[in-house]
């Protein structure tokens, strides 16, 4: 057919998209149930926690795959799954007929460490997961910004660094600049005794620095009249991605309570973060992802209450079932197609963008709510590539072909 191509990258993409559809098709949904207790301390302060263990064995989505694992190892007899409605309304029967008190409290600080400035790959990931950009309309806006902005009296400005790169480097002046910012827009407590460097990768040409903004007196606000709307959004997002980079970690205490009667343990988990740190800046999209993660509602609702303490009793006064089926694969979007590539070792910072649009255009894939479905010409270019050339379109070829193309 006229118009057809099979890049060696771009073949690879679109096999890592066919073959996901194929775990889809084929995947079967199991159905496993949790239950959510709503318990009361004595002075009618409330909170929600989850059927943990029974009889011992630790309450456990049933993955295929793990249960098998786990039977192997001969450890299946740790865990347990709530398979039906029976099982699940035998053990709503027998639950409240047990007195309840708190067995157990920890409390546990955690830090978390800002991510490094923006690569290309990573750019595209973050701006179609925040501003729901495709990877080409990213590229494009960054193009605009590098090559120049018109800022009234100042004349046309570079506004970010080069905009192909898979370095996290910064340089010195930069930095020192960076931290000086940070200790008066932010204060001493965030920021920390030394730079922070971050680790290059082994594949890094490093040819390039980070994405960065090329002047700090360029702050988003003060520039933003300047700017089209999709513009802005990039540069404030490259911006704060930037500046977090260099702050402190934020600092996260997690409180984990056990609430036990008879065979049954329940637990609430509660976060809270003590100190901000990078995150007053810069909310990366994994949080945003832990925060959908939970299928039971409850659990996001009521806090844990102040003044608890371990042996003290709690009545149970509410059981809420939830009926949940194991999920296929998600399939591909932009960024998380970009970020496999990437982890595979396969592809440039400089060319994801056209090879995401390439198989789109060639009609090879299509995109739905921003995932991306093979297409059946795309689907049939697949299965004649793999099957005539099967080492070079696979996906270990390309990489360790990528590797020496490095050295």
């Amino acid at each position: 057919t006229y118009g057809l191509s099979a890049g060696r990258v771009q073949s690879v993409a679109l096999r890592l998209i066919c073959e996901r559809e194929e775990e889809i098709n084929k995947f079967l949904a199991t159905e496993y149930w949790s239950i959510v207790g709503e318990f009361f301390t004595t002075k009618s302060e409330s909170f929600f926690a989850k059927l943990f263990r029974i009889h011992g064995k630790e309450l456990i989505v049933p993955e295929k795959e793990t249960l098998i694992e786990n039977e192997r190892k001969g450890i299946s007899e740790k865990y347990i799954s709530i398979a039906n409605k029976e099982i699940a309304y035998k053990y709503l029967h027998d639950i409240p007929s047990h007195k309840y008190f708190i067995s157990d409290i920890q409390k546990k600080e955690s830090r978390r460490q800002p991510l490094p400035p923006f690569i290309t790959s990573t750019l595209q990931q973050e701006a179609a997961s925040k501003l729901r950009f495709s990877a080409k309309k990213t590229m494009m806006f960054a193009q605009q910004l590098y090559e120049g902005i018109e800022l009234g009296d100042e004349g046309t400005v570079g506004l970010i660094t080069y905009m192909r790169t898979d370095s996290t480097r910064l340089s010195d002046d930069i930095v020192l600049e960076l931290r000086e910012y940070i200790f008066s827009n932010y204060g001493k407590e965030y920021l920390p005794s030394e730079p922070r460097i971050f680790k290059k990768k082994k594949t890094s040409q490093d040819a390039h620095e980070a994405i960065r903004p090329t002047m700090l007196k360029h702050t988003p606000k003060h520039i933003k009249k300047f700017l089209s709307k999709g513009q802005f959004a990039l540069y404030e997002l490259i911006w704060n991605r930037f500046v977090a980079c260099q702050m402190n970690p934020a600092v996260l205490e997690t409180t984990t309570v056990l609430v036990e009667g008879g065979p049954y343990i329940f637990k609430a988990t509660d976060s809270v973060y003590t100190f901000p740190g990078f995150l007053q800046v810069y909310h990366d999209a994994l949080e945003q992802e832990e925060k959908q993660s939970d299928d039971d509602p409850e659990l996001t609702e009521k806090k844990i209450p102040d003044k608890i303490h371990t042996e003290q009793k709690v009545s149970l006064e509410n059981l809420i079932p939830h009926q949940h089926f194991t999920k296929p694969p998600a399939r591909y979007s932009e960024s998380t197609l970009v970020k496999e590539l990437e982890s595979l070792g396969i592809g440039r910072p400089s060319t994801y963008a056209s090879i995401v649009s390439t198989i789109q255009e060639r009609e090879y894939v299509a995109q739905n709510e921003r995932r991306l479905f093979p297409s059946v010409l795309g689907i049939d270019v697949n299965k004649i590539l793999v099957h005539n050339f099967p080492d070079i379109f696979n996906v270990t070829f390309t990489a360790k072909m990528e590797e020496e193309l490095d050295t």
